[in-house]
């Protein structure tokens, strides 16, 4: 593997990172406006 292989790998390990951290706050974020949406519901 070259070196600019190696760096390329690395920026991408970093970018994967961020967007799996990205997704589990949108995915929690989507959880809680739901849970609000079914309490006014039953409100």
């Amino acid at each position: 593997m070259k070196s600019s292989d190696a760096k390329r790998l690395k920026g991408l390990k970093q970018e994967n990172t961020r967007l799996k951290r990205a997704v589990a706050e949108l995915t929690l974020d989507k959880q809680i406006l739901r849970e609000a949406v079914d309490f006014l519901g039953k409100a």
